[in-house]
């Protein structure tokens, strides 16, 4: 207590620094670790997807929704005996933002799947189907923008250049590539080769947005 009195204002400061960088550092392995899980994930989940389509012919894009599940349930288990870390600020400025990255996420995509029924249903009822493809909303476009928005932020919460802008890189591409429907164009024009195509183009936007991020913070912060 006697030490904590005699404290100058700037021995304060650099104990705060401290605290914070130590904080940050702890967060960071937490997050690389989840970054790599998650995109173990997802490139999982789109595989089956994929095959799923190819082999009967219809949509299994409802599949996606068990990203998070997943994604939860293997973090809890890699991390089950190891100690919590810390409730501190860093940490929760980074479970705030993927907490918002999967509220708007889940929204948009249940929302879009609702809406795309409802205008494909009006569509074929007026015989228009030019109405429906004019409208439809691609919800993979939105997620693929805001999941890059939401690494280039906690790239900047945990000051690492590597997530800042593999999050920039990885949002922007990813939204103009669905943009263009340049997943679809291979799958329909070029059969097996296509698929295969688009396969290796989802591994290499998780690459780029979340594994090479995450290996980069826990090579940084070992």
């Amino acid at each position: 207590m006697e030490e904590n009195i005699g404290l100058t204002p700037e021995r304060s400061l650099e104990i705060i620094k401290e605290q914070m960088e130590r904080s940050r550092k702890s967060v960071s392995k937490e997050v690389g670790k989840s970054l790599i899980i998650a995109s173990l994930c997802i490139i999982g989940v789109a595989i089956v997807a994929s095959v799923c389509l190819v082999a009967f012919h219809k949509s299994f894009d409802l599949l996606y929704l068990l990203v998070p599940v997943l994604i939860y349930g293997i973090n809890r288990y890699v991390n089950r005996n190891n100690p919590k870390v810390p409730a501190n600020p860093i940490a929760s400025m980074v479970d705030k933002t993927w907490l918002s990255f999967g509220i708007f996420a889940i929204s948009i995509y249940l929302l879009s799947v609702l809406f795309n029924e409802m205008q494909l249903r009006s569509a074929l009822a007026t015989d228009n189907m030019q109405v429906y493809f004019q409208n439809r909303i691609n919800p993979v476009q939105i997620i693929l923008l805001l999941m890059g928005m939401s690494v280039t932020v906690n790239g900047f919460i945990l000051k690492n250049r590597w997530m800042v802008w593999c999050g920039i890189i990885g949002g922007i591409v990813g939204f103009f590539w669905e943009s263009f429907c340049l997943t679809e164009t291979l799958m329909a024009n070029h059969g097996v080769a296509g698929f295969i195509a688009s396969c290796l183009v989802v591994v290499i936007y998780i690459f780029i947005s979340l594994t090479l991020p995450g290996w980069m913070l826990l090579k940084q912060n070992k």
